[in-house]
């Protein structure tokens, strides 16, 4: 059903078969069409009429975080689209998580480089230590929301980062923000931790948005 939205057989605003008649399409019982309606509701996909089939939702407008995690399920590779979306959250969420783990565990938080130095110059290495290091700033915090919404990615994150840490630079500069960063939090600078973290995530739209431009012009 969500892939049918998707790819547009269903559109905004317009009602879906009726259960009777998705019913015999998909070949199951009502009890299951009815279920799945319900979830779909729930995730913001369409509402549900009393009497009436359910009319198709903006999801953008009506969706969760639930919602992101079930298109990117139907897409057998990561759009380049959705990791400029992350990347611009990023932006928003990072330097405070980072910020208050530092403020509430910085012993925690130093122990998280320890192996730093002993991380492998390829996308997949990277791709890894970054997921494992932004989950567990998400957790040293002490707003359990940062998690949730990090948990959500889980599945995808690492796809999405490989693709990102395809590029060397990417990876070199990566690095630099992790030796700063660390930096900061020896000395103790928590403003400086903050400044750093959001000039990272910023750094790191731009070069993606880049590396998807040069990719168009060369196709």
């Amino acid at each position: 059903m969500i892939q049918s939205i998707l790819e547009g057989q269903y559109k905004t605003n317009e009602p879906l078969l009726s259960e009777r008649e998705l019913a015999t399409y998909f070949n199951v019982g009502r009890p299951t069409v009815r279920e799945v309606l319900q979830r779909l509701e729930r995730d913001g996909w369409v509402t549900i009429r009393k009497g009436m089939p359910a009319i198709v939702n903006d999801y953008w407008k009506h969706g969760n975080l639930m919602t992101i995690v079930n298109i990117l399920r139907c897409h057998e590779e990561i759009p380049d689209e959705f990791i400029h979306y992350i990347l611009e959250l990023r932006i928003s969420l990072a330097p405070t998580y980072v910020r208050d783990a530092v403020i509430q565990h910085p012993l925690r938080v130093i122990s998280l480089f320890a192996n730093l130095d002993d991380l492998q110059d390829d996308a997949k290495s990277y791709a890894i230590f970054d997921w494992e290091i932004q989950q567990n700033f998400a957790q040293l915090s002490p707003n359990p929301i940062y998690l949730l919404i990090m948990n959500s990615f889980k599945d995808f994150y690492i796809q999405m980062a490989q693709k990102y840490f395809l590029e060397p630079a990417h990876r070199k500069i990566t690095r630099d923000y992790y030796d700063d960063l660390l930096d900061s939090i020896l000395i103790g600078d928590i403003h400086a931790t903050g400044q750093v973290t959001k000039t990272m995530m910023e750094k790191s739209l731009l070069l993606w948005k880049t590396k998807v431009n040069k990719g168009s012009e060369i196709g």
